[in-house]
């Protein structure tokens, strides 16, 4: 598959929604994650419209909200928006509550498309990864970055991985619970 200019019009629009935000322990840019799993989709088999959803999966929830979505759904489509949309955990500003907004995304997940579950697989594989690299780096303290804290995070990214496992058992779901795995080892039950 070629891609073509509507992924690279993707990549700028997610550039410059993303402008200035960073990722939650460090200064590196959140343009880093996009890319990321983009890359990771489109090495799981993804088409250009769920790549291009993952480079904008968080657009919605993290710049703007239905502003957002509807700007995707103008440039890039219904299917890009609608894809973008089952990323999401809200479009509300602000945010409802952490827990909550995890609950009603997991609720959903399961019947949510492929291409959102692909998305989903890559994204938290993504997280965990950097999770891991981060709590190396700086043991316990890294959950203060977190809304959910070291238990929170722990449940939502092992509920994902569960639920995609049972609906969407692949390569990609294995890599996911191996290196959720590798997290809960690590992090180790709380002193």
């Amino acid at each position: 598959m070629n891609l073509t200019d509507r992924f690279s019009d993707a990549v700028v629009a997610a550039l410059r929604l993303h402008r200035g935000q960073v990722r939650k322990t460090s200064t590196v840019p959140y343009a880093s994650h996009l890319l990321r799993v983009a890359g990771i989709v489109l090495e799981h088999g993804a088409d250009e419209d769920t790549a291009i959803a993952a480079v904008l999966h968080d657009a919605v929830e993290d710049q703007g909200g239905a502003r957002t979505a509807e700007q995707i759904r103008r440039q890039f489509g219904e299917r890009v928006a609608s894809v973008v949309h089952e990323c999401s955990d809200t479009d509300q500003t602000p945010k409802p509550p952490w827990r909550k907004r995890k609950e009603d995304y997991l609720a959903h997940l399961a019947s949510a498309s492929p291409s959102s579950r692909l998305i989903a697989a890559a994204d938290k594989l993504d997280n965990t990864r950097s999770l891991l690299a981060d709590y190396r780096r700086m043991g316990e303290a890294v959950w203060q970055h977190f809304r959910g804290g070291r238990e929170g995070t722990l449940w939502y990214l092992r509920s994902v991985c569960s639920i995609l496992q049972k609906v969407d058992p692949s390569a990609l779901v294995d890599e996911l619970d191996r290196a959720v795995r590798e997290l809960e080892r690590e992090a180790g039950p709380r002193e």
